[in-house]
């Protein structure tokens, strides 16, 4: 017997020398596995840990949790900047928004110097495309007299009613399935589904009537708005929308299982920025960047079902992408790639921090909404390790969520916002208003663990003085390698760059001035007409 197991040991042996022979020998190559399909899910203003899988009972996410069961959940993805357009041009380009010139602001004119990774995976054979919200607010500018594809072709086709007024009629799921039809059968693709869920506005209590919660659902309001049934009520129709965005998913990967392409398809489920709350959409804590992130590919992850703590940027998503479809570094026609692929973590087998490296993030914002004098921006740097946030605020003159009289322009109108609001007039408390709306100290560091609502500044701490400088030598130090143009004395660029698409220039002077200006994303009640001097 043993010599019969030797025997069909060493023909294996011969056969593979022989194999290998020939193909050195004959300039033959082996032939590369099948490019992978990529389905990019993208919601639109959804904060970690507000999905089934991270253990959040208020949120109902089974498809999400699907995909993090069937492959990777990452506890530690973060966007480099909290606001729509420039969170998605970091995602497209695998540059941070300090790095792309315009397109480090809200609703800019995009630069026609830095690709896509969707517009290169196109060029590279792919078959792409998109439904609902690409790279938006802003100008993607054009390409021979058309508007340039940032996200590829879109496909909007399909209508239904939706189940409140305010969520979108895209039939995102049957818009897919029209996508699936227009490609070659062994074509592979890359989609964008851009849910415009949960972005507001909402139906108030939709969640109570319609998603059948209850108040008592939420385990905990964050400490920084007044716990209310107006508030609870406001959670659970944003919790409403998650699940709307969930369902679709579902039916996505049901019509990839029925295809036959669910095994070969890389599916990454994500969102923008954080939820349109206070203190938390375009500001730059830890509910404003720490977003959900779930990866499932069944044939190119190793090992699923594993809770990954590396830290993830959003910049890594394009050169993760261009990777896995094989895209040969010296062919892609982007610009400089700051970000890193982690399909090293696709093959391992390990949980919890596989690569010692991904230790980090950094984050920052420039100029978001109109509000402000002359439309400025309110400048953030940041760095988030695991233990600590440490914030930088280089005009701390600024109000950071815009000036009172335009409404706090930078916080989406809500009936938190307006409770908030609503209780600082009432002189019930000024405490949510100070943390939502008030104005800051230049350097903020918080315990990232333990006070994840950020809401004791340690940087006041003699105690911590030492790591304070420690954090902000090693931000500078890697901002100014990234070139940052704020570490050379010229940051003043960001505010110098027109606004496009829907936002107005000169909005601030125009609307003090008198002149009726469109600020729909905000109610009426949230403009502070007679701000009172104490504030």
């Amino acid at each position: 017997m043993m010599n019969m197991k030797m025997t069909r040991l060493f023909a294996v042996v011969a056969l593979l020398i022989s194999a290998l022979f020939y193909s050195c020998n004959s300039g033959e190559k082996e032939t590369p596995a099948k490019r992978p399909n990529i389905l990019f899910a993208i919601m639109d203003d959804a904060s970690f840990p507000h999905m089934g899988a991270y253990g959040t009972k208020w949120v109902n996410t089974p498809a999400f949790d699907y995909v993090a069961k069937e492959g990777l959940l990452f506890m530690n993805a973060y966007t480099p900047n909290a606001k729509c357009a420039p969170s998605r041009a970091a995602i497209l380009t695998g540059r941070n928004s300090w790095q792309l010139e315009e397109a480090a602001n809200h609703s800019p004119d995009f630069p026609a110097k830095f690709t896509t990774f969707m517009e290169q995976l196109i060029s590279s054979g792919y078959h792409g495309g998109f439904t609902a919200k690409g790279w938006a607010p802003g100008n993607p500018g054009e390409v021979g007299g058309k508007p340039r594809e940032l996200t590829g072709p879109a496909y909007n086709k399909f209508k239904m009613e939706a189940p409140t007024p305010q969520i979108s009629s895209n039939d995102y799921a049957k818009n897919f399935a029209d996508f699936l039809n227009s490609k070659e059968e062994d074509e592979p693709f890359v989609f964008w589904y851009g849910s415009t869920e949960p972005h507001r506005a909402y139906e108030f209590q939709s969640g109570l009537t319609k998603g059948n919660k209850k108040l008592g659902d939420i385990d905990e309001v964050p400490p920084f708005w007044p716990d209310t049934d107006s508030v609870r009520a406001d959670m659970l129709d944003y919790a409403y929308e998650i699940e709307y965005f969930d369902q679709h998913l579902q039916k996505m990967i049901d019509e990839l299982e029925r295809r036959g392409e669910l095994s070969n398809t890389i599916i990454v489920v994500t969102a923008d920025n954080g939820m349109p709350f206070p203190r938390i959409k375009g500001q730059e804590y830890e509910y404003s960047n720490h977003l959900p992130l779930a990866v499932m590919w069944q044939e190119g992850i190793t090992k699923s079902g594993r809770v990954i703590e590396d830290f993830i940027s959003f910049i890594d998503f394009t050169p993760t992408f261009l990777e896995a479809a094989q895209v040969p570094t010296d062919s892609v026609k982007m610009a400089a790639i700051t970000g890193r692929s982690f399909m090293d973590i696709f093959k391992s087998e390990n949980s919890g921090q596989v690569d010692p490296v991904r230790n980090h993030v950094l984050i920052g914002k420039e100029r978001h909404d109109v509000g402000r004098p002359d439309d400025q921006g309110y400048p953030i740097r940041g760095i988030v390790t695991t233990d600590y946030v440490y914030l930088h605020n280089f005009e701390t003159d600024r109000w950071p969520a815009g000036n009172p009289e335009t409404g706090y322009l930078n916080t989406d109108g809500s009936p938190t916002k307006t409770q908030i609001l609503n209780d600082r007039r009432a002189n019930k408390t000024s405490k949510n208003w100070d943390l939502a709306f008030g104005k800051r100290q230049t350097e903020e560091l918080f315990k990232r663990i333990s006070d994840p609502f950020a809401m004791q500044n340690l940087a006041i701490h003699p105690e911590y003085q030492v790591i304070k400088e420690q954090l902000k030598e090693r931000l500078f130090q890697e901002l100014k390698q990234q070139k940052d143009p704020r570490m050379f004395g010229k940051g003043y660029i960001f505010d110098e760059y027109p606004y496009s698409g829907a936002a107005s220039n000169d909005f601030y002077n125009r609307f003090m001035n008198g002149e009726k200006m469109n600020a729909g994303w905000v109610n009426e009640t949230d403009f502070e007409k007679n701000f009172p001097e104490k504030y």
